[in-house]
């Protein structure tokens, strides 16, 4: 089946530890909250949801789970947190690689798996969507998809991507940018 370009959406791909919720940061490294309890959604993250579900586009969290593979952290606990996640935010889907690294997966980021799939489940244009994430996975995995990709950057101390489109502090930050991209797209007809 062949699906016509115009009929593709837009997507914000979010990582979500970092740019949904809070992470919690040792060391300089961030690392996932391990429960429902320290589960703690950013500020300004239901509204940033709210403004571009509104303008359009799906919203789609692409997030590695590493801990699952590494059994210090159950499949169940991450699907408590995303059931919470999917209760609070106007979110279309939650995509998870339960991978390590030493498992050499496609959907692992910096590989695009996560959000190469997604699109094709959901008719996502990838070319017309956004990877926001805050860390040099998510950039890698947005670029070789083919999104715009937005680095929020906390300053850990861990490499840094080479080059984002946009760097922001918060997602609500950047909503004023993605607002105006679409708002741009309209205005020349795509």
């Amino acid at each position: 089946m062949t699906v016509r370009r115009n009929a593709l959406r837009r997507a914000v791909f979010l990582d979500r530890d970092g740019v949904i919720n809070a992470a919690n940061v040792r060391r300089g490294r961030p690392f996932p909250p391990r429960s429902v309890d320290e589960l703690e959604i950013l500020p300004g993250v239901r509204e940033a949801c709210d403004s571009l579900k509104s303008a359009g586009y799906l919203l789609i969290v692409v997030t590695n789970q590493p801990d699952i593979a590494r059994k210090s952290a159950s499949s169940s606990d991450v699907e408590a947190i995303h059931r919470e996640l999917s209760r609070a935010l106007p979110l279309d889907a939650i995509r998870v690689c339960p991978h390590d690294d030493i498992d050499a997966c496609t959907c692992r980021k910096p590989k695009p798996g996560l959000l190469v799939d997604a699109a094709r489940d959901l008719s996502v244009d990838l070319s017309a969507s956004f990877m926001v994430g805050d860390r040099w996975r998510d950039i890698d995995a947005g670029t070789a998809a083919g999104c715009s990709t937005v680095f929020i950057d906390y300053g850990y101390t861990e490499p840094r991507p080479i080059a984002p489109d946009y760097t922001a502090k918060s997602l609500a930050e950047i909503v004023p940018i993605l607002l105006h991209s679409e708002r741009k797209r309209k205005a020349i007809g795509i």
